[in-house]
């Protein structure tokens, strides 16, 4: 069952494009970039070249005679002689790039030649991308991939028709009748419950039922413990593994910042802070960094000490979580447990879905406190993250105080209606993936 996703378009485009260079597919493991990519070469070329390093392993001979791209057509046909070449109807997938980054140098060659489309694609590139940029810097083109966001998930239940009623209220502050609250609030919780991975979200729409959901989801998070074991050695491998066990129970915590002195007895952080920047390459983690003041610009304005980690994919997380929480959360529906993490995890990663770095600010020896900050071409925007649609004191703050130039508004996502007051946009947890959209759209 193959699922639509948003890189299906950017395919087309990308084979449309007369000045095309080999593309590079980047992101986490299962999320679909093999899938994607055999969906879109099926249906535009002739013939499709697919070779997977990390399981056929003789291919990497393929680069013995030179980088060019006939003695690396004629090692691969070597190889298997049903390969076929046909020029300007070929397209070839080098997969897993991870485990041979050397075959990024054939990918000049590529791009010069222009006979043969080529795309490559891996997990954890993020680690080897030095050598897979050095290699071929100037003759390809970056696409990061992501696990489904809830538009995606919105298209594989059917409600593809509705997002621009959705995007609609949002624009002019109109409030959703109950129906639509009730229905795509529930849409919103399974989404929660299950995440973007493709495998997981197949399942459920198959079976119309969460039944085995959390096997696989178990299963990917021992998946990637594996690939640490794999890519790293000695006392890192540990320590990373650490860090990755800590991360929920980190966020269970008032505090929700991550803090290295927890994650094991005597941990220093010199001796971890490369086990969270591997575990941020490798494309398994979010990293949201705090403030150091609550003004433009973003980047360069943060403390490299002060940092709180999500997981990329916020069913990954609820997966992590203890047996009570589990059925608080399934039964119940209280997405409240483990104090409000899995409410700003699922934000944090449909901001970055949007391309959005992370950011938050805590005061010191204060309560001022906020959950994320985006920006606009002229404003810089917090966004509060409440259980309820309560009052939002953090917000109010900033956006009444002097000291704050950059600040003239704010935005809170709970589970209340879209609404307005004190230059407080309120909307629902659902429609937050619409946000780049509606702070493009208007302005203000």
């Amino acid at each position: 069952m193959y699922l639509r996703r948003k890189i299906d378009q950017y395919f087309v485009d990308w084979k449309n494009n007369p000045n095309r260079m080999p593309l590079v597919v980047k992101g986490s493991r299962q999320i679909g970039k093999t899938a994607s990519i055999i969906h879109f070469a099926e249906t535009n070329y002739k013939s499709f070249i697919n070779i997977n390093f990390a399981v056929e392993t003789k291919y990497k001979t393929i680069i013995e005679d030179g980088y060019d791209v006939d003695s690396i057509v004629a090692n691969i046909s070597r190889i298997d002689t049903t390969k076929k070449f046909i020029p300007d109807k070929t397209l070839i997938l080098f997969d897993e790039l991870q485990d041979f980054p050397e075959i990024a140098t054939s990918l000049k060659f590529f791009c010069i030649d222009k006979r043969y489309d080529v795309i490559c694609s891996g997990s954890l590139l993020g680690i080897n991308y030095q050598r897979i940029e050095s290699n071929s810097v100037g003759y390809k083109t970056n696409y990061e991939m992501f696990s489904m966001d809830f538009e995606e998930f919105l298209w594989a239940k059917g409600y593809e028709n509705q997002i621009e009623d959705l995007f609609s209220h949002m624009r002019n502050l109109e409030p959703f009748n109950e129906t639509t609250m009730k229905v795509f609030h529930s849409l919103f919780l399974d989404f929660c419950l299950l995440g973007g991975m493709p495998h997981v979200v197949a399942k459920y729409i198959e079976q119309n039922s969460f039944e085995d959901t959390l096997v696989l989801q178990k299963d990917l998070l021992d998946d990637y413990k594996e690939d640490i074991r794999k890519y790293v050695t000695g006392i890192e491998q540990t320590r990373i593994l650490n860090v990755f066990n800590r991360i929920p129970i980190q966020l269970a915590q008032d505090n929700k910042k991550f803090q290295i002195s927890k994650v094991a007895s005597g941990a220093r952080f010199k001796d971890y802070w490369g086990c969270v920047e591997w575990l941020n390459d490798a494309g398994i983690i979010n990293i949201c960094w705090c403030m150091q003041s609550p003004q433009l610009p973003l980047k360069g304005n943060y403390d490299v000490n002060k940092y709180k980690i999500y997981l990329k994919d916020t069913g990954l997380l609820v997966a992590c979580l203890d047996d009570e929480a589990q059925d608080d959360l399934r039964s119940n529906k209280n997405m409240n447990v483990y104090k409000g993490a899995l409410y700003e995890n699922i934000v944090g990663e449909a901001l970055v879905k949007q391309g959005y770095g992370l950011f938050y600010y805590k005061r010191d020896n204060s309560t001022l406190e906020q959950d994320f900050f985006v920006r606009t071409k002229k404003s810089l925007v917090p966004i509060e993250v409440k259980a309820q649609n309560n009052q939002s004191k953090s917000l109010a703050t900033l956006i009444k105080s002097d000291s704050y130039e950059d600040i003239r508004w704010g935005i809170k996502l709970c589970h209340g209606n879209i609404g307005y007051n004190n230059n407080i946009y309120t909307f629902p947890y659902f429609c937050t993936f619409l946000l780049r959209r509606y702070l493009t759209d208007v302005d203000y």
